[in-house]
């Protein structure tokens, strides 16, 4: 014990002694070193926007205390610790007095900044960043460095380069973090194109600040404080010329390398085509999404020559002799309806409910074609499957992530429409939302629509603004039309036109049209558009999932609304059983539900829906189809056929004349039923991805070609493959002769 006491002794006895010494030599360095300063005005600001920011993290606690997730506290306790320390850079600022020094540290933190600006992304990408790959580690650090790069060689300024770097980064950062929150899919940048239709349903989501949000604005704010603190030292003409043309030749030399070679490419460094999700989570955001932007334009395909495209079609078909194109004896009423976010759940998995959400629509048997239609979006970008259904066209074969609508009809192009307005029927289209969405105005009238209804028309503008600019209420709105409309107390659910309301809407003008021509509509609902959180006194939440250890609010709702679809569009068939003329209806979903990713994984059995087999990310891609008739047809269960098939398939029902290019597209079916974004599936049930080379590698390419045709070179088109002989479309006449003009779609 004395020996204990003596050694205890020693040791308080030097500390006593050193710790002084310590003390003075650190604060002399320190001092000699670093200067610190600090004003009233900078301590009242700073100590201001750390209650501030504080006063966040307490009103929205329950983001962090309600989280599933073992680290919860520690991210409650960084977001209670962070105001602090923001508060702190505000209100202290620290320079380097040696000059040496000041310019190694500022190199030094200039290469350090990107690893600070990636912890900020990836926290609003709900990824750590020792989570991601080496190669996205990596790449995520040098894109952004790149950018830093490029704006010192522009402005020569350390605190311009932080500033506009981080702002750029954080605000795409955040906009996926939303996006990826309200639709289950990553921010791509195609989705800048569709920024119209974005604003348009951006008031029924809800966007409170989740503990992603918080914590990567803390981080944001965090750099931002920083970057306006930071001076750039005073270096000599030599080293800014030199540091500035490296900077700059460097940067200019990996942009080349990267966007107009595909060495980079080659070797692994691209996006994750299959899984978008997947290659945001393990390659991080900023280098994910950068890597999109390399497949924003569409390359010409291989081998592909314009004098050919005939050919191709005509090795699988047989082309018949030509006829004059008239009206069709008896040609029956074509009614085609895209129905948003309509789907079967049960594709996924097996679940249960207090009562079945689509009982009409599994009753159907009689009269009519049904099956599993393969679509290439989940969550979100209905023109995409809108644009296959009306072309024949794959989306596949376009750059992935881009929109056919935003970019790529530019020219009026052949559809269904031109190929029923061919054989004398009318063509109106109808949506019960914005005319801008999607740019629908321009599509549809290069389509070749005669008339477009919106919902501009079913409701007074002034209306609607009202709406909008007092929030995103359901309930506001209902009381509106009720107040304006008392005769339309079917027109919503929610916020949205009700299906019911939409087929009253068609019913009247079927009943009302022309009836000297064939009638022909095409038809995009809106009543089950995403957005689920919210109730309103217009819906009654019927369904109730019975097999899940938890509620599931998104997706309860969601299968209410199907519930009212079922209903809508028993009513519809009633009406048209009833009617003389021989109809044909084909009604399908657009794309699965953006709801809780928690319900999709339990009902596929997964852990995690980042790391899906290839059959469950088709699966993800089903919604039903049914092409109905109020005459005999023969029935038919199909089990799996992609959109981009199907309305060849609506005409050969309705038994009106096909173009070559829809023979061709229906004897391919065949073949190859389902071609989507994920891959392709052959006849016998075999799944492949686009990275396989099969027996059918050479087949699609030539359907790629066949498409390109018709999509990109108006030039070269091959009329004779996609309009029936005899027919030219107006817009196509207006264009290539100045003195016609093409009638405008209202």
């Amino acid at each position: 014990m004395m020996i204990m006491s003596k050694i205890k002794n020693i040791v308080i006895s030097f500390f006593k002694q050193a710790l002084p010494k310590i003390n003075t030599k650190v604060k002399g360095f320190f001092g000699s070193a670093f200067s610190v300063t600090a004003t009233k005005r900078s301590k009242i600001f700073g100590a201001i926007v750390a209650a501030v920011l504080l006063a966040v993290v307490i009103i929205f606690n329950r983001q962090y205390t309600t989280l599933e997730n073992k680290a919860k506290w520690l991210f409650l306790g960084f977001s209670l610790v962070a105001p602090a320390i923001i508060g702190a850079c505000i209100a202290f600022t620290v320079r380097i007095k040696n000059d040496l020094f000041n310019k190694i540290w500022h190199f030094v933190f200039f290469m350090l900044m990107p690893i600070v600006t990636m912890t900020m992304t990836e926290a609003l990408n709900n990824i750590f960043i020792y989570d991601m790959t080496y190669l996205g580690f990596f790449a995520n650090y040098l894109v952004i460095l790149l950018f830093q790069f490029l704006i010192f060689t522009i402005c020569g300024s350390f605190r311009v380069s932080y500033i506009i770097t981080n702002t750029i980064c954080y605000g795409f950062a955040l906009a996926h973090c939303y996006i990826v929150q309200f639709r289950g899919t990553p921010f791509i940048p195609m989705d800048f194109l569709s920024i119209t239709t974005a604003a348009n349903v951006a008031n029924t989501y809800n966007f409170a600040p989740s503990h992603l949000i918080i914590m990567g604005s803390f981080i944001f704010i965090f750099l931002l404080v920083l970057s306006i603190k930071t001076t750039t030292p005073k270096y000599n003409i030599l080293t800014k010329i030199v540091s500035r043309t490296f900077m700059g030749t460097f940067f200019a030399c990996l942009m080349s390398l990267f966007y107009f070679t595909s060495i980079f490419a080659d070797a692994g460094v691209k996006p994750d085509f299959w899984n978008q999700s997947r290659g945001y989570r393990n390659y991080g955001f900023v280098f994910s999404f950068f890597c999109n932007t390399k497949y924003l334009s569409m390359p010409v395909p291989n081998g592909y020559d314009p004098n050919e495209t005939g050919d191709l079609v005509s090795n699988t078909v047989e082309k018949e002799e030509a006829n004059v194109i008239k009206p069709a004896d008896n040609a029956p009423n074509i009614i085609c309806i895209m129905n948003e976010s309509l789907s079967d759940l049960s594709v996924l998995g097996e679940f249960t409910t207090n009562q079945d959400y689509m009982p009409f629509m599994r009753s159907l048997t009689e009269n009519t074609v049904k099956g599993t239609l393969y679509v290439p979006v989940i969550g979100a970008g209905t023109s995409n499957t809108e644009f296959e259904f009306l072309t024949g066209h794959s989306t596949a074969f376009l750059p992935s992530g881009s929109n056919a609508y935003m970019l790529y009809i530019k020219n009026p192009l052949a559809s269904i429409v031109s190929t029923l307005e061919g054989q004398g029927y009318s063509s109106w289209t109808f949506h019960p939302y914005y005319s801008s969405g999607w740019n629908r105005i321009n599509v549809y009238n290069n389509l070749g629509f005669n008339s477009f209804t919106a919902i501009e028309n079913l409701i007074d503008p002034s209306i609607l603004n009202d709406f909008y600019q007092n929030g995103s209420d359901p309930d506001y709105l209902q009381s509106l039309i009720t107040s304006f409309y008392p005769d339309r107390q079917n027109m919503l659910i929610r916020q949205y036109v009700s299906d019911q309301y939409n087929y009253d809407i068609i019913i009247k003008d079927f009943e009302n049209r022309n009836k000297d021509v064939p009638y022909f509509m095409f038809n995009v609902t809106m009543q089950n558009h995403g957005g689920y959180t919210k109730s309103a006194l217009n819906f009654n939440e019927s369904i109730e999932i019975t097999s899940a250890d938890k509620y599931y609010n998104k997706a309860s709702k969601y299968l209410s609304l199907v519930k009212y679809s079922d209903d809508a569009f028993k009513g519809l068939i009633d009406y048209f059983s009833k009617v003389e003329e021989p109809t044909v209806i084909c009604m399908f979903g657009d794309h699965q539900p953006s709801i809780e990713t928690e319900f999709i994984a339990s009902v596929l059995g997964v852990d995690n829906i980042n790391n899906l087999t290839l059959q469950q990310e088709q699966a993800r891609h089903a919604t039903p189809f049914y092409i109905w008739a109020n005459y005999d047809i023969e029935e038919k269960q199909i089990d799996k056929l992609s959109s981009n098939y199907l309305s060849s398939y609506v005409l050969d029902v309705a038994g009106v004349k096909l173009t070559e290019y829809n023979k061709y597209l229906l004897k391919l079916s065949q073949t190859i039923p389902v071609i989507s974004t994920v891959g392709y599936i052959d006849a016998n049930n075999n799944y492949y991805k686009w990275s396989d080379n099969t027996q059918y590698t050479e087949m699609l390419q030539q359907y790629e070609k066949i498409q390109y045709n018709n999509i990109f070179d108006y030039e070269h088109k091959n009329k004779d493959i996609f309009f029936l002989d005899g027919y030219i479309m107006p817009e196509m006449q207006a264009k290539d002769d100045p003195a016609e003009t093409a009638e405008v779609v209202e």
